[in-house]
């Protein structure tokens, strides 16, 4: 990733030097090992889980215009190829040389990735490192736990136990834990830590059929207090995903504001909180990590979708959140594309918020390569302990 790539505002040296430092990707996911045809590649650029209407292309979005321009001269293309060229490149490269170019150009020294998705077709983390020539750590999706859990059948009162002491086993190799179904199931629970006896009761429902996804109120609450309890003990953080996703989420109830008393309640423990991927809710986000001294904030892939208004979106975070609480995470899933165009708006948007403060006179050269180098690599290296 070059200077040119990144930095169209007329910068001081020391600011360009810390936009363009390697990047601590806190939260990403592995991507597609294969070679993909058309309607694979569109299905993971798009975020409806489904192809485009009849006639058109999901390559008619922001992200499908920025793959053609920025991820295009990184496979040795001219900018703005047509989509078909750059699907016949990508093919003619072969899926290895297409992920080690494009997530080596993203410029990341360190990927933090949830594999709970891998599967043949995907890389595993120590792939994902030795092609991104980057280190790679693990991090644990909670819900994965709890499914195996239930599927080896313990008794409703062997349940609690088991399900701790296997996060606590996972969590001795990964560097933090991670929740999903807050998102999916609504971020309004109810706050407080469920009794034993409510647990035994509700486990003893779900291992009726264990195979279904997690969805008890009752088990979803015992799921975050268990990863509390367990992050807490290991010294580790825990991701919350929150803000807009996935068709059959519904938006009114992914706004970061619902978890306020959850956030309260779990202070005590002091584990670091970080809500993921808070867009369109960012401001509040950023409100929660400016008066709760455990919660950290970063807006996931929507720097990559969002393309050049990610300046906008980042300005606002800036407006109200402690930068030390600001963290650069790609989300990077599917395609490395993601992985690259994450990277590179980060960079591109922060440097325009960033030249807007400096052309004010509102920040100093060197206070904003410290904001720059903090929420690149610095807060993620101090609140993971890498």
């Amino acid at each position: 990733m070059t200077a040119g790539d990144v930095l169209a505002e007329r910068l001081p040296e020391t600011v360009r030097a810390a936009l363009l430092a390697p990047l601590f990707d806190h939260h990403s996911c592995p991507v597609r090992r294969d070679d993909l045809v058309r309607s694979q590649f569109e299905l993971l650029i798009g975020q409806a889980g489904a192809p485009a209407p009849p006639g058109t292309t999901h390559f008619d979005t922001p992200v499908g215009m920025a793959i053609r321009r920025w991820c295009g001269p990184v496979l040795g293309l001219e900018p703005h190829v047509s989509p078909a060229v750059y699907l016949a490149a990508r093919a003619e490269l072969g899926a290895v040389e297409v992920n080690r170019r494009l997530l080596r150009a993203a410029g990341v020294v360190a990927f933090l990735l949830d594999p709970a998705d891998a599967g043949p077709d995907v890389l595993s983390v120590a792939e994902m490192g030795r092609l991104g020539g980057a280190a790679a750590d693990e991090i644990v999706r909670i819900e994965e736990v709890e499914q195996e859990i239930a599927e080896e059948g313990p008794a409703a009162v062997e349940y609690i136990g088991e399900l701790y002491d296997e996060l606590a086993a996972r969590a001795v190799r990964a560097v933090g834990l991670k929740s999903v179904a807050v998102r999916h199931h609504g971020l309004d629970l109810d706050p407080d830590r469920p009794t034993r006896a409510m647990v035994i009761a509700a486990a003893g429902r779900r291992l009726a059929d264990p195979k279904a996804r997690l969805a008890d109120p009752v088990l979803l609450r015992h799921l975050l207090w268990t990863a509390v309890d367990v992050a807490r003990d290991r010294g580790l953080p825990l991701q919350l995903v929150t803000g807009y996703g996935d068709a059959d989420i519904d938006p009114r109830r992914t706004d970061p504001a619902l978890l306020t008393g959850f956030l309260r309640a779990v202070r005590p423990a002091g584990v670091p909180i970080i809500l993921v991927g808070c867009y369109p809710f960012h401001r509040r986000a950023a409100h929660l990590a400016t008066v709760l001294p455990h919660v950290y904030v970063d807006v996931g892939p929507t720097l990559a979708h969002a393309c050049a208004g990610s300046a906008a979106i980042i300005g606002e975070l800036l407006e109200l959140a402690p930068f030390h609480k600001q963290l650069f995470g790609s989300a990077c899933r599917g395609v490395a594309e993601m992985c690259h165009l994450g990277a590179l708006f980060h960079r591109r948007g922060l440097a325009r918020a960033l030249a807007a403060r400096l052309d004010r006179d509102e920040w100093s050269p060197a206070d904003a390569a410290r904001v720059a180098h903090m929420i690149g690599s610095g807060n993620a290296r101090r609140l993971y302990r890498l």
